[in-house]
């Protein structure tokens, strides 16, 4: 296809979006315990979502029963089904649930959308979240992906953060501009996916950004990293992962004695480094793409020089130009980014 067809093609495809509506799209298995409250959460939106995809990804639970109750109710939630594999798998195994809901969606019901989300099954959301995402991202055209911030509650009965850091959108709850996420080639169906599509928006020019802002804080029903097993099987498997996104040695130690300081203290960031740690020495395979490998742990060495904040500012305004040249064209170089 020539450029100018390309253009013309993208042209008409953005006259096709209804702005402001968004998709969801949401992977789940056994999650009757949680349903209800995401289901309610999003049914009292100040802006709803204009479909509402939930993959039931082989469910043993009451989770099938459920779905079908709200689909009846709710017009713009879908339900498809997947063949049970026998077991929650996390990583690839939600990206093929997603997929799987992604693939029921018709090429004129996709262009019409101007974000999309991943949102799981195990969240109570504000609700003016999904109107407040929205304003955020229409005052800022860089943003590609966007998030508040997750909280979970405690033995004690309080709401504790998860501490997820400002430079990247939270994976229960991705928030995407459509056009943002085609040109980064969607999600990864591995491990860590929901940090590597950040990196690569960086390295797009685009910015990935979360705000503990209580407006869009939202409660995670099962704390991340948990596992469907336990915190440490869930901690071993984030090691893992941070190896196959390409992390640097040094950054792993650093991430895992700061993560050593958190609940589960001592315990979660050991599990990290030995998941980080087994990975390398089994020879275990890392994302394909060095490019992107390399800009991680260029960034990653940027954090541990300046702050993640600095950091994320810094790199963001080396990439304006990237991102500039592919979606503003003719814009004048920027001085300052992440104003």
């Amino acid at each position: 296809m020539t450029s100018s067809a390309a253009s013309t093609t993208e042209a008409a495809a953005h006259s096709r979006v209804r702005p402001g509506s968004y998709c969801l799209i949401t992977p789940c298995r056994d999650e009757g315990q949680f349903a209800r409250r995401t289901l309610e959460s999003v049914s009292k939106q100040t802006r709803l979502p204009a479909l509402w995809v939930i993959v039931d990804d082989g469910s043993t639970d009451d989770t099938p029963q459920i779905l079908a109750e709200y689909a009846e109710r709710l017009p713009y939630v879908r339900v498809v089904k997947t063949k049970n594999r026998g077991f929650r798998h996390v990583g690839a195994g939600v990206m093929e649930a997603f997929y799987a809901g992604l693939e029921t969606i018709s090429r004129e019901e996709w262009e019409s959308f101007e974000f999309i989300c991943k949102l799981d099954l195990d969240l109570d959301i504000p609700s003016g979240y999904f109107e407040e995402i929205i304003r955020r991202m229409n005052a800022e055209p860089r943003i590609a992906t966007c998030s508040g911030s997750p909280y979970f509650l405690s033995k004690a009965g309080t709401l504790v953060s998860e501490e997820c850091g400002e430079e990247t959108s939270v994976g229960m709850i991705k928030f995407y501009r459509r056009s943002a996420w085609e040109q980064i080639g969607g999600f990864i169906r591995e491990l860590t996916w929901d940090a590597i599509d950040c990196h690569i928006c960086r390295l797009h020019g685009w910015y990935a950004r979360s705000w503990d802002d209580p407006a869009i804080r939202f409660q995670h029903l099962r704390p991340m990293g948990s596992s469907q097993k336990s915190w440490w099987t869930g901690r071993i498997r984030h090691g893992k992962g941070q190896w196959y996104m390409g992390t640097a040695p040094l950054y792993m130690l650093v991430s895992g004695l700061y993560r050593m300081t958190r609940p589960p203290y001592v315990v979660g960031g050991v599990g990290m480094m030995w998941g980080y740690l087994r990975a390398m020495l089994s020879g275990t395979p890392r994302f394909p793409d060095a490019e992107v490998r390399r800009f991680i742990r260029r960034y990653q060495y940027a954090c541990l020089l300046m702050g993640k904040k600095r950091a994320t500012e810094w790199l963001d305004k080396q990439q304006y130009d990237v991102w500039a040249r592919r979606n503003a064209p003719g814009r004048a170089p920027e001085t300052q980014a992440g104003a």
